[in-house]
Parts: structure tokens; C-alpha cells; sequence
């Protein structure tokens, strides 16, 4: 998938655990999850959102597109 997301090193920047930013943003830690490996097929803004405010963030610092090589 050419969408990287680069959650886990934000989160680790920012020092913040996944059951944290998940009560943070109001998700369970399962959804957080599976945001943080790529496996989901789409965010919701106000998701992306929440987390952006949560870690005061931009969303490029957590989504990267890369082409397929």
C-alpha cells in the first residue's frame, strides 16, 4: 500500500502510549491499532483530527505516500 502511517513514531516522539492517545481521542485501543499498522482502509477526518490535536501534530507527520517500487 503506498499510504505509510507513522503513528508509532509520533507516538514515541510525543511519549504517549496506545491506551492513552486511544482514550485521548475516543477510540478502543483495537481500532488505534489497526490504524497504527496501515491495515485500515480509511480514517475519518474527526479521527485524524483528534489525533492530530492529541499529539499536536500536522497529518503529514502521520501519513506518508510512497510509490509502489
Amino acid at each position: 500500500m503506498p499510504i505509510i502511517v507513522n503513528l508509532d513514531v509520533v507516538m514515541a516522539k510525543r511519549k504517549i502510549s496506545s491506551g492513552e492517545l486511544a482514550e485521548k481521542i475516543g477510540i478502543s485501543q483495537a481500532n488505534l491499532s489497526i490504524l497504527k499498522t496501515g491495515k485500515a482502509k480509511a480514517i475519518r477526518f474527526s479521527t485524524l483530527e483528534a489525533i492530530c490535536k492529541a499529539l499536536d501534530c500536522q497529518p503529514g507527520d502521520i501519513l506518508e505516500f510512497r510509490e509502489n517500487e
